[in-house]
């Protein structure tokens, strides 16, 4: 697929206009076709009852960069829409920051899967907490 023109533009902005992404504080720190990394600052309201990241934090940081990787790759006049998603969570959730990095796995014209990967670095060492298997919708933009 043939990268958005203005790719780095439509990620900013989708990060800045998404409400709910703004009030949980989760921000894009990179991007270019066919992928996104973003980053969370841990804090208590990120947490569930027994002290870890909860799975809904997760799963929105997720979601919402596998959107923003998979929009780098549509037409002008297009956006992306979740359809389905799946969430592996593979061990309880603990850091100061997350980070995420999406990458589009099929772009198409009607529907696009993207793989994204949530994470922190502890001592240097990549450590993976979940992973998300996203497909998205291209509609055109109302």
């Amino acid at each position: 697929m043939t990268p958005h023109p203005r790719y780095r533009e439509l990620v900013e902005t989708g990060f800045a206009a998404a409400n709910f992404i703004g009030d949980l504080g989760i921000r894009a720190t990179d991007c270019g076709p066919g992928w996104v990394e973003a980053e969370l600052d841990i804090l208590p309201r990120h947490l569930q009852q027994n002290g870890f990241i909860h799975a809904g934090v997760q799963a929105t940081l997720a979601d919402h960069s596998a959107g923003a990787a998979a929009a780098t790759l549509v037409a002008e006049g297009q956006t992306v829409l979740t359809l389905e998603f799946k969430l592996n969570l593979l061990r309880p959730a603990r850091g100061q920051r997350l980070l995420c990095r999406a990458e589009v796995l099929k772009a198409g014209r009607q529907v696009s899967v993207v793989e994204a990967e949530v994470f922190s670095l502890q001592d240097g060492e990549k450590c993976l907490f979940s992973k998300a298997t996203v497909t998205m919708a291209v509609v055109p933009i109302p």
